[in-house]
């Protein structure tokens, strides 16, 4: 099995970078207060208020464009993609972990950055796939309104408030998301990170439970493609991390924001 870090091993920064916090925390909402969003496809998400942004609390689902037309996959899900590693803008694929669609409505799908990006959208309509800058004004909004699992309001300390309260693989770290400690803290933002691994591009799906991993939709560099920014949260994490890779065929989860 490969280090999961290894992914973010371009450039791991445990800068204070996460989500906005919500106006308040979030209490036990009944199903019928629960807002949601619906894709091209009819697939529904819930969404949350973060400061002042909507996100989704769900992992991006759809197989298709907003213009109807099929995102890519591969058979069998575990192809080697190597050879595609930087032939720039072509692999646009999605895949359920492990190629299992049982695991499609709990961990939404997995994505490579190209499709993320295209221009057809992937997101629902009036949403898009966030911006590094997008990512770190939730981080600095959650941070600054006492999100941090000790109730501080420096540091980066928010991985228990943004993580779901199930499915994670147990840790003993303090404060981190696979922990039941501090449990006033646990997902109060409401934004319900769930640890839906990573598909490398060798065609190994890696990490489910351990780690959540979300792309941006900002390169590294504005004159080259192929590194990209994105965020993980780790189930022994306290925090939230950006990272960047130079991979194009690994496929990570996405989350979408309001325009």
């Amino acid at each position: 099995m490969k280090g999961i870090s290894s992914f973010w091993i371009c450039a791991m920064v445990f800068a204070g970078m996460l989500l906005t916090a919500n106006k308040c925390e979030k209490g036990e909402d009944t199903e019928e207060d629960i807002p949601t969003i619906t894709d091209v496809e009819g697939n529904e998400y819930e969404i949350v208020e973060i400061g002042t942004q909507w996100w989704m609390a769900e992992n991006l689902k759809v197989t298709k464009y907003n213009n109807g037309d099929l995102i890519g996959t591969t058979n069998p899900a575990t192809l080697d993609l190597s050879d595609q590693a930087h032939d720039a803008g072509k692999p646009r694929y999605q895949w359920a972990y492990d190629g299992n669609e049982a695991n499609v409505d709990l961990y939404g799908r997995l994505y490579t950055w190209y499709a993320v990006t295209d221009p057809r959208g992937v997101c629902p309509t009036g949403w898009h796939v966030p911006s590094y800058n997008e990512w770190i004004a939730l981080q600095d909004n959650l941070i600054a309104g006492g999100f941090n699992y000790d109730g501080t309001t420096t540091g980066n300390k928010i991985a228990k408030a943004m993580a779901s309260l199930t499915n994670w693989i147990a840790s003993s770290t303090e404060g981190s998301a696979g922990n039941i400690d501090y449990p006033a803290k646990r997902n109060t933002s409401g934004f319900k990170a769930l640890p839906a691994g990573i598909r490398w591009t060798d065609g190994e799906f890696d990490g489910l439970g351990i780690s959540g991993n979300w792309f941006t939709s900002t390169n590294y560099y504005d004159d080259y493609d192929g590194i990209f920014w994105g965020f993980v949260i780790f189930n022994s994490s306290w925090g939230l991390s950006a990272g960047t890779c130079d991979h194009e065929p690994d496929a990570l989860s996405v989350r979408c924001v309001k325009n």
